[in-house]
């Protein structure tokens, strides 16, 4: 992965970072280095994210998926990084995408449709819960088997469960001898699409898991006290400047339409892990060069309180323009979908200089099972590195867990400081 900051310095970008500023900061990056790699030695809770690809064991996963490696789809019913980790990794490599389906929202009509779209006898349930208890997947997994019991298919012959050791989900994997992988150990769900976590779809589909564990691993060998010589903290560091100088959104612009869930991976990643004690950045999702024609607008016109992330792999597939056969389009002949994708991005880029906004490059070399295994690891260092620059408890979720007690005593009728909250929540309506 690379990374160029250079549409972020203070030279052209108003929120900027200086040359001496970065010099100063890092400093300060190697002191949180230091905290990294010794939070990896101990395997502590959190840092233990950031040893993921030497101690997930892809043989396991693909053992325990093989009763169901026949399938023709797979159906992850999870939610936030139980999910989301799964489908980013689907969607950027299988060949065929829609193989993979997630149920991670208890939308009826959702929830309905999907299933009522799958050939059930052909579809694979990868259902991820650590505890075994959280409500949105227990619901959908009970919906899931209804469906599956209501066309006269045996599901138990189609579910690998990942779940902890103990828990509903864990008891009745064991009451019907489900195969069943082990979530890792001190990893919070958002971090955890290196694990059997995220890389369960990916095996049932058959995609080159051991090339993203491999991705990952280089990324994580060549962590080093410098932002200067390490990509990852280079992204996290400038990051950090930014926000500090006002740039509170984190606009995350993929030009790969196979890379559109990864936005929405980071967009979890770095809300819930830095969103805390009033600070922050929020991450917006565009895609390229589709937002050019809507979000970049605001981008580029609008408050100085954005920072935009534009990811691209440098090796695309060519797709040859036809001749236009007019002269007005003459400036197409000769032309592929790749050279003009790429030119957006680049036109973009410069947009946003030319205007005084502060990008960042994220570029692979292309867009395989190493280079996503890179990029997805690199994004996970840098989360971490913020935390530790802006003193936020990066692998915690207090504000998500409120919500999590909330639900769970509203729907059992429960009389708690969470549900009266609710009962006492603000209203001014107008009808």
């Amino acid at each position: 992965m690379h990374v160029d900051i250079g549409a972020a310095l203070g030279t052209v970008a108003d929120p900027g970072v200086d040359e001496d500023a970065l010099d100063a900061l890092d400093e300060r990056v190697a002191a949180a280095h230091e905290t990294i790699a010794d939070g990896r030695e101990a395997d502590e809770f959190g840092y233990a994210a950031l040893n993921l690809p030497d101690r997930t064991d892809p043989e396991m996963i693909r053992e325990a998926v093989e009763p169901v490696a026949d399938a023709e789809y797979v159906v992850t019913v999870g939610i936030g990084g139980s999910a989301l980790g799964a489908k980013t990794v689907t969607a950027a490599l299988a060949d065929d995408p829609d193989r993979h389906v997630v149920l991670d929202n208890v939308d009826p009509e959702h929830v309905e449709r999907t299933l009522a779209g799958l050939p059930l006898e052909d579809t694979a349930i990868s259902v991820v819960s650590k505890s075994g208890t959280t409500a949105e997947t227990l619901a959908n997994f009970l919906v899931v088997r209804e469906a599956y019991e209501s066309r006269g298919v045996d599901w138990t012959e189609r579910t690998v469960a990942t779940t902890g050791e103990s828990g509903p989900l864990r008891e009745l994997a064991d009451e019907e001898d489900l195969p069943t992988l082990p979530l890792p150990d001190g990893v919070p769900g958002r971090f955890a699409a290196l694990s059997t976590v995220g890389l369960v779809p990916a095996a049932i589909v058959d995609l080159d898991i051991e090339g993203l564990l491999a991705g990952a691993g280089d990324v994580a060998d060549d962590l080093g006290p410098s932002l200067y010589d390490t990509p990852a903290y280079a992204y996290g560091a400038v990051a950090y400047a930014l926000e500090e100088r006002g740039a509170s959104v984190n606009a995350v612009m993929p030009y790969a339409e196979r890379l559109e869930y990864f936005a929405e991976w980071f967009a979890q990643l770095w809300a819930e892990s830095l969103g805390k004690d009033g600070r922050g950045q929020t991450p917006a999702r565009a895609l390229g060069a589709t937002d050019q024609h809507s979000q970049l607008q605001l981008y580029r016109a609008g408050p100085r309180d954005k920072m935009v992330t534009v990811v691209r792999p440098r090796e695309r597939a060519d797709v040859p323009v036809p001749d236009p056969g007019n002269e007005s389009l003459s400036y197409l002949a000769g032309a592929d979908l790749g050279e003009l994708l790429d030119a957006e991005y680049d036109a973009t880029v410069a947009s946003l200089s030319a205007a005084g906004r502060p990008a960042v490059e994220l570029e692979l070399d292309r867009l395989d099972a190493r280079n996503l295994g890179e990029l997805l690891y690199a994004m996970e260092a840098a989360c971490v590195l913020v935390g530790e620059l802006a003193d936020v408890e990066t692998f915690t979720q207090p504000a998500v867990e409120w919500g999590k007690r909330a639900a769970r005593g509203l729907l059992a009728g429960e009389d708690t400081e969470e549900t009266r909250t609710v009962a006492d929540r603000p209203s001014y309506r107008i009808d």
